[in-house]
Order: structure tokens, then sequence, then C-alpha cells
């Protein structure tokens, strides 16, 4: 799979370029390509400035300025305009377009004094919707660099790796100098060739537009994800496992809103009230679906208030039998569909079973639920595993895997593995790589804590991150944030909820099931205990574009540890 620069289309390119793009990115046999999107061309050959769409850099195979039109419609009059779609007819023809590309490159490449030589560079038009038979034959171009709908039947690398060795066979009929079967551009040409050109793009891209791309892709990665509902739509007891960022909120969301389209009464419980209150703000207003913590409903069966201090034999023991003998009294609570969220939580206790037993007709045996779970590495609350337990009360139920990671970068979500000592939790990443990395800013005391957390949080912002998009996790609840001296930046940040505009804090625990853009972490004080790297991982695989880490000295080392299998504190 090519590496793409940047790794997200912008929102507002074309349809044509778009698909190019996702077949670019996922074709396996683009594997070594570097890509350029949408290369922005200061000193055009012909014009003030100018816009490669692609710039294909494929080892032993070359450099092709690709020019991409979605036009349905494409015809050249007799007088030479051309007529795409239902634009004005105009004199600028693609194939020129193209070609000024590549000398504008070319002749940028050799201000940078490279040795082309034996780097064939070629160009070619890609009408990605139209049918260009009718297209007649031209001096201006040869039949192999005019590409149509037709070529997308092929893999995409099969059809560019096509035209660069046409390209390669015909700077050799008419360079003498150059031959063929030279294997260039080798791997450091290539990188050579794309670290060149990359800073000319980058200045014209801003991060909030390749934000608001990675929004767009994110959601069709996740609708992606939606196969595995329609695969158990006839299944009335499906169990959804997956590890964190793999989709499993937003499947028990989709499936609420196509029982509510069915008619049908849908309870959606999880454990963290925070999850509780986002979901259901996302699914609105409705009669026919209920959103709730299975502690709240509980209380509301109950119709009870926590005493002061409840300890967990109270939560555990004594208000699911409040709430049980409610339920055993009066009807009405009962609904059509049953879906948990963060089921490894909720299924770990017998006590919480009975409950969810008597929510549905025909009970957990027989009756119709979807459940949502992380049982590997995210039961921070029990040790037990709820599948067990699960699997007791019903025995004939379906269960479906989530493997592909759609929330976090690859960078982010390898390090939250490699860190914490876990491996082998997603067979892939959805997200491309940015190339940004986590960053790890040791700490020896609260006071240089604090600078780092100052920092970052300037950092994120200069990087174009508002406030409101910015989370700081820690897993203490008198976290970094509770003890800031500088109140200046303390009062930019509020607890998650109520931030409005301003950077939030939470604790790990009640940001579990969630995630957002930047995610700051403090007070990793160790990491040398299964809790720890469990809350560790959870924490970090909230991060979807960008992740700080705020860890003592000897966390650090505890990290690396984990990661290497070494010792090497800092």
């Amino acid at each position: 799979m090519a590496r793409m620069i940047p790794p997200t289309p912008h929102p507002n390119s074309p349809p044509g370029e778009k698909r190019l793009f996702d077949r670019l990115r996922e074709d396996p046999g683009t594997e070594g390509w570097t890509v350029l999107h949408s290369l922005d061309i200061a000193k055009h050959q012909r014009q003030v400035t100018g816009e490669a769409d692609f710039v294909v850099i494929a080892p032993e195979l070359g450099v092709l300025c690709l020019e991409v039109k979605s036009h349905r419609r494409v015809h050249r009059d007799r007088e030479g305009l051309w007529h795409l779609g239902n634009d004005a007819p105009t004199q600028r023809s693609p194939f020129g377009q193209a070609k000024g590309q590549m000398y504008s490159i070319l002749e940028f490449l050799r201000r940078k004094r490279m040795d082309l030589r034996d780097v064939p560079l070629g160009w070619a038009v890609w009408f990605t919707s139209a049918n260009t038979s009718l297209l007649s034959t031209n001096l201006e171009w040869h039949d192999w660099q005019l590409l149509d709908r037709a070529d997308l039947r092929l893999p995409v690398s099969t059809t560019l790796a096509k035209v660069m060795r046409d390209n390669r066979d015909h700077i050799a009929e008419k360079t003498s100098r150059f031959v063929a079967s030279d294997a260039g551009p080798d791997a450091a040409q290539c990188r050579r060739i794309a670290q060149e050109l990359r800073p000319t793009f980058e200045a014209g891209v801003l991060p909030a537009d390749i934000r608001e791309a990675r929004d767009t892709e994110r959601v069709r990665f996740l609708d992606e994800q939606l196969e595995a509902l329609d695969v158990m739509e006839d299944q009335r007891r499906v169990l959804f496992t997956g590890a964190a960022g793999t989709g499993k909120t937003f499947l028990a969301i989709e499936a609420a809103r196509r029982a509510t389209g069915k008619g049908l009464k849908v309870r959606m419980l999880c454990f963290n009230n925070a999850l509780a209150g986002w979901m259901a703000n996302t699914l609105g207003d409705s009669p026919e679906v209920s959103v709730s913590t299975l502690h709240s409903l509980m209380l509301e069966m109950a119709d009870t208030h926590a005493p002061p201090s409840p300890g967990r034999q109270w939560w555990e023991e004594e208000l699911p039998e409040l709430a049980v003998d409610t339920l055993l009294e009066h009807s009405g609570w009962e609904c059509d569909l049953l879906i948990v969220d963060e089921a490894q939580d909720l299924c770990a206790h017998e006590s919480y079973l009975d409950l969810l037993d008597l929510l549905v007709p025909g009970g957990l045996a027989g009756g119709n639920w979807l459940m949502f779970g992380d049982f590997d590495q995210q039961a921070i609350y029990s040790s037990e595993d709820g599948r067990v337990l699960l699997n007791q009360r019903s025995p004939q139920h379906h269960q479906h895997r989530l493997y592909r990671n759609c929330r976090n970068t690859p960078r982010i979500g390898h390090m939250a593995m490699k860190a914490c000592g876990l491996e082998g939790l997603y067979a892939g990443f959805r997200r491309p790589d940015d190339e940004v990395d986590v960053k790890v800013l040791a700490y020896s005391d609260d006071r240089e804590q604090e600078g780092h957390l100052i920092y970052a949080l300037k950092e994120l912002r200069e990087n174009h991150y508002p406030a409101e998009q910015i989370v700081v996790l820690s897993p203490r609840r008198d976290g970094m944030v509770m003890r800031m001296r500088d109140s200046a930046t303390r009062g930019r940040i509020a607890p998650y909820g109520r931030h409005g505009k301003r950077t939030s804090y939470s604790t790990v625990h009640a940001f579990k099931g969630l995630d957002a853009p930047a995610v700051v972490i403090t007070d990793i004080d160790s990491a040398d205990t299964d809790r720890y790297r469990f809350l560790l991982y959870i924490g970090m695989s909230r991060a979807a574009d960008r992740l700080v880490v705020l860890a003592h000295k000897k966390a650090v080392g505890d990290m690396l540890q984990a990661m290497t299998g070494r010792e090497d504190h800092p």
C-alpha cells in the first residue's frame, strides 16, 4: 500500500481524485510507492502557479505526474476546444496541464542538484468516469498516456506500472543516454525526491483541513464496519468483541437506529456516565430508545439514591437486588432489543446479569440482544471474564470479532500496545500513517510535570487543535490538572462534559469508551503492574490524532522495558 502525502484526501477533492486516492492507498501492489496528492507547483513552466493532482514516485518505475478528470462526458471539437462535462469550453488541454506539471517538477528537482539521468519522469491523464474511445488520436499524447474508466477494472498498481514502463521505453527510444533496462530510481532516490517535493506541498495545507478530511474518512471507515451488523442481521443474540478503537460503540448506535426504524423498543446500557451521555446525544430524542448506565437504571427502578460513600457491596449486590425486586413486581421495563456496550464490565457480575435477564422477553438465553465489549484488556473494574458467565446464561449466542482499528493512527495504536506489553490486538489500522510520533515527556516531580503539561497544551493549540478537541486524562482523581499552580492554565481546563469551548480533563476510568482528536495523559508514575498497564493502554487508545504522555522517569523505563524486553531507565 502506498504512502500517501497527505494521509487523507481533502474533503472538497473531486470524486475521481478521491476514488484514485483510495485505490492507491489500499492496493497491495503499490507497496513502497510514495504518492503526493494536490501538489502545489509555485514556479510552473507556463503559468504563475499550478497543481499536480497526483505525483507517483515508484522504485524501479519512475515518477509520474497524473492529471485526473472526473467528468462523465469528454470531447475535443474541431477548433481544438475541450468540452469537459458541463464546464465551459476551454483551450486548456488536460494533457498540456500534465506535461507542464512534469516539466515544472523536473526543473525544480534539477535546481536541487539531483541526478535524474536514470529516473524516467512521465505524465498521463486519467478520465475516471468517462469513455474516451471517441477521442481521436492526437499528436499531443500517446495512447498509453490516456486512461479512462475502463482502466479502473485492473488494480491501479497494474495500470500505472504499465504507463511508467511505456514511458521508460519511450524515453529510451528518444534519448540515447537512457537505457530502458536500467532499474532506477532506487528506494533512496525515491525518498530524496519525495523529501524535496513534500515541503512545497505542505506549505499549502492547513492542519484544520487535514483534520476535517480525517473526520470524514473515519466515518467512512466506520461505515465499512457495518458489514458486521449486516452479517448478523438474522441472529437474535450476538456478542461483538474487539479491542479499543474497533468501532464497537459505533455499531451499537447503528444497531439501535436500525431497530427503532423497525418500530422496536430499544434499551441501551453501558457502564460509564460520560459514554451514556454521548450515546444519548448522538441518538437524539426518541421515545423508542432509552440510553443510560446500568447503575442509573437500577437507581430509577429502585426509586432511591445512592447513600453517602457507598461501597462495592451496595452497587454490586444491594442495589441490583432492589432493582430486580421492582422488575419482578412491575411490568413496563422490558424492551424488544437490549443493547449493552462495555459488556466486559456489565457481564462480570451475576447480580447484573440477573437484571439484564429480566429486561428482555425470553431472557438472555432466548431473548433479542446485542452486546459489545473488550474482554481482553478493558475489564478494569473486575477480574472476572464476563464471557464465561454470559455463556452459562446464554449457551446459544453468536460471537463476532472486530479486528481492524478505525480510530487511532498506526503510530498511536502500536505505541499503546507496545508500551503496555500488548501485541496482536489488531489485524490492521484503517487510518493511514501521518508520520507524527507519540510524544513521551519524562518528569521527576510535580513542578516538572506541570511545565510539560503547559508546553504540551500550548503546542497542540499551535498545531491548530481547538481547546475543546484536547482532553487531559489521568489515572488519578487528583490528577495533575487538579494540582496545577499555574492558575491561568488551570482556568482554561474544565471537567469533561462541562467544558464547552475549553480543554477538558477526566480520569481514564470515566473516559473509557470515548475518544478525542488530541489526548494528553498525566500522572503515569508507574507502568509495572497489569492494572497500571491496562489503564495506560485505555488512556493512550483514546487519542485519534495526537498523543502526549507525561510519565515519571521510572515509568518511562517500565514502558521501554515492555517495548524492548530490556531495562533502560533514563
